[in-house]
């Protein structure tokens, strides 16, 4: 059986993710690391989460503590909308895929993948050029075909399900696009 490594950014996106592998009788390690949640709160919050799903699912599960706001602001600040492409899925995918190449796994994959408000193109992308660069297989799959029935079952569970991405620019995104709706909804 293929060893894989699935970096995994919260409970609810895993979920579609780790049920449609299973069905392919591909068990993935669950991979945490993510330095771009914040604030702090958000980023316990989901990685908690990801805990307790990873043992009621009986999924094990690897985490690399790192809170990264520092560094995050530090190398986003340049050029905020770019931020995923430039920063933010290298600098998880990359470690996630160093973690792997170490510890003997055989292929790697995200749960970035499920969600339609990834930049998925380009996530792609950057994931098959890790590979190349590392010499893993990098196990592709369009996920995203399962991502409101992982959502409903996220809901149907009691999970933490959060309002953005993860980082504080796609949570003030957020705000401004709910000012908006609000604005043209008084109109």
């Amino acid at each position: 059986m293929k060893k894989v490594l699935m970096h995994t950014c919260c409970a609810p996106c895993s979920i579609y993710c780790i049920d449609s592998l299973r069905s392919e009788d591909i068990e993935p390690t669950l991979f945490w690391y993510n330095p771009n949640i914040h604030p702090y709160i958000e980023y316990k919050t989901r990685r908690d989460c990801l805990k307790e799903y990873a043992k009621d699912i009986n999924a094990e599960l690897i985490i690399k503590e790192e809170y990264g706001l520092d560094d995050f602001c530090c190398n986003v600040s340049s050029d905020i909308k770019n931020r995923c492409i430039n920063y933010c899925y290298p600098k998880r995918l990359g470690e996630t895929v160093r973690f792997a190449v170490e510890h003997g796994y055989d292929a790697f994959t995200t749960t970035l993948l499920v969600s339609p408000y990834q930049k998925h193109d380009e996530l792609k992308k950057i994931c098959e050029r890790l590979a190349e660069d590392f010499g893993i297989e990098f196990l592709y799959r369009d996920f995203r075909v399962g991502f409101h029935e992982g959502q409903s079952k996220a809901r149907e569970l009691g999970l933490y399900r959060q309002k953005y991405c993860g980082c504080i620019f796609s949570e003030e995104e957020r705000y401004k696009k709910q000012i908006e709706k609000d604005k043209n909804a008084s109109i």
